[in-house]
């Protein structure tokens, strides 16, 4: 049994081993794919792989769509060139459930490829080709958060995204600036509408990829290598919108131990590739059955009916408060916590972290006590339910492999959404104190703990990948633990930082209190474990 077209031939075989399977015709929905395409999605991820292209093949398998999806990587051509051609775009998706069950899955509503490589004339043109296309409705995006910013951790425009403002929208060679020459195609073939559907995992996430786009727009117009109108284009509701999204299914690295069971079924090739840009990515994707889409409703060129697929459309508002529910308080500030103070433990997955009565106490609070009551209920979803579920079934389920180390990746760039809107809203509240919030700065302190990279036991650690590491890592690199230190001075600039935790810590009053915590998570081996001990007492 090998994932490909041809190894899928003898259906029955994998039938009997328990594999769902892609139930249309799917020559002829690749045929109108490539004749009629109406979703591209840039991001070959895990993500995109368990959740957006399942829901996907779950609609043609019901006769509700009858055309699939078009996949594009720009980051890591790789992905495309290792595991999706050589697999012809299948993929196994693994639902591991909180009772233990597992749901294995073929899907194959990818159904065509690509790479976003201006240089790679024939790759690009065929983007280009498909962004010309009448029946283009949606091109959507999971490139993480930082996937949008042109800039580096000191504000600095970064050098391709500088060249290509200059050169403008024929080569170019950031990310930004290869979807926003595509966007500028579809413009020339007739200013024709379009939804850019950012999917990613941040706040307000499709003001973050109109901001990109309308900076290369801004610029080429200005520099006059776009037509003059590509600006008025980009900022026309009616032809391109940006709508809000909030996106919540927990897809950790593919695991040693999903692929054993899929070995075991019979499946071959099913050995991961470590790419040159060090993605790690397999056949198959591993992830939690809980998912939540909710969508801004603003299509110019319409949509398909994918509510019948278990998305939800709604307005802007809703959206946004869906979203600081689950990024600000109810999810992600939580796996953040779990995330930094595993490392320091020397936890390797986070569901052993919720047996750690200390642990489980900090996010029980942070949650439910510090974030609970700023939340506005989105009517949608209910808040306290919510946390129930994150805390109750979905973290804590044995069977989702996810590492601390993972969830620490990137830390720098989210605190500020995942525990900045918090503080904010308490500073901003006549019935609420910044002073009454007790663990959301001990989070902080613990993320400047973990920068020291040597763990509770004072063994030395291997730091999760962050953009800000070489920026931050030298603020903390004289402390040695058991040593005394003078940390308000060391730490002032990182804590007057708003860019990292939202806000100025010295500005809101939560300074001295970091500091404090971070003393005390110094005082020697053994210290962080003591500390929480003290304060979730």
């Amino acid at each position: 049994m090998r994932l490909s077209k041809s190894g899928l031939t003898d259906r029955a075989q994998w039938e009997k081993a328990g594999y769902g399977l892609p139930m249309f015709d799917r020559e002829a929905v690749a045929a109108a794919t490539k004749e009629d395409p109406f979703w591209v999605h840039f991001g070959a991820g895990n993500i995109f792989r368990a959740f957006q292209a399942r829901v996907v093949q779950d609609m043609l398998n019901a006769g509700a769509l009858d055309r699939g999806l078009i996949v594009a990587e720009g980051f890591d051509y790789e992905i495309i060139e290792k595991m999706n051609r050589p697999h012809d775009d299948y993929t196994i998706a693994v639902t591991l459930k909180a009772d233990g069950n597992i749901e294995k899955t073929v899907v194959g509503s990818v159904v065509e490829s690509c790479i976003l490589d201006s240089g790679n004339e024939k790759e690009y043109g065929r983007l280009k080709e498909i962004f010309r296309k009448d029946s283009l409705q949606m091109v959507s995006f999971t490139i993480t958060e930082k996937g949008y910013s042109l800039v580096n951790g000191k504000g600095e425009t970064l050098a391709d995204v500088e060249a290509d403002f200059a050169a403008g929208p024929e080569k170019p060679v950031s990310y930004m600036g290869k979807v926003a020459s595509l966007l500028y195609a579809r413009y020339q073939a007739g200013e024709k509408p379009v939804a850019m559907v950012s999917m990613d995992n941040c706040s307000h996430n499709g003001d973050k990829l109109y901001a990109a786009i309308n900076a290369f727009a801004q610029k080429w117009v200005g520099n006059k290598t776009a037509d003059p109108g590509f600006a008025a284009y980009v900022n026309d509701r009616d032809k391109v919108s940006f709508p809000w999204t909030m996106i919540d299914k927990i897809t950790p690295r593919p695991d040693a131990s999903v692929e054993a069971v899929l070995q075991a079924d019979g499946i071959e090739g099913l050995e991961p590739v470590i790419t040159s840009r060090n993605t790690y990515v397999a056949p198959f994707v591993n992830a939690e059955e809980c998912e939540y889409l909710v969508i801004e409703d603003s299509f110019p060129n319409g949509r398909p009916a994918l509510e019948k697929g278990g998305l939800l459309f709604t307005d802007r508002e809703t959206v946004d408060k869906v979203e600081k529910m689950k990024v600000c308080t109810c999810l992600n500030p939580l796996h953040t916590t779990l995330a930094v103070f595993g490392c320091l433990l020397g936890y390797d997955k986070i569901s052993e972290e919720m047996k750690d009565a200390e642990l489980s106490k900090m996010v029980q609070t942070i949650g439910y006590q510090e974030g609970l009551p700023v939340v506005v209920d989105p009517g949608v979803l209910d808040p306290r339910e919510f946390i129930d579920t994150v805390l109750g079934l979905r973290i804590p389920n044995p069977f989702m492999p996810d590492t601390p180390q993972r969830i620490a990746t990137d830390t720098s760039q989210k605190l500020a959404i995942r525990f900045g809107e918090t503080i904010k809203a308490y500073a901003a509240s006549p019935k609420l104190n910044v002073s009454d919030l007790k663990l959301i700065p001990l989070v902080f302190a613990g993320w400047l703990r973990y920068l020291m990279a040597v763990d509770d036991n004072g063994n030395a650690f291997e730091l999760s990948p962050d953009p800000l590491l070489d920026t931050v890592c030298p603020y903390v690199a004289g402390f040695r633990l058991g040593e005394p230190a003078d940390a308000e001075k060391a730490l002032k600039p990182i804590l007057e930082n708003a860019g990292i935790f939202g806000v100025n810590l010295y500005e809101v009053g939560m300074a001295d209190k970091v500091c404090g915590y971070f003393k005390e998570l110094i005082a020697g081996p053994g210290a962080v474990r003591a500390t929480l001990r003290k304060y979730t007492a």
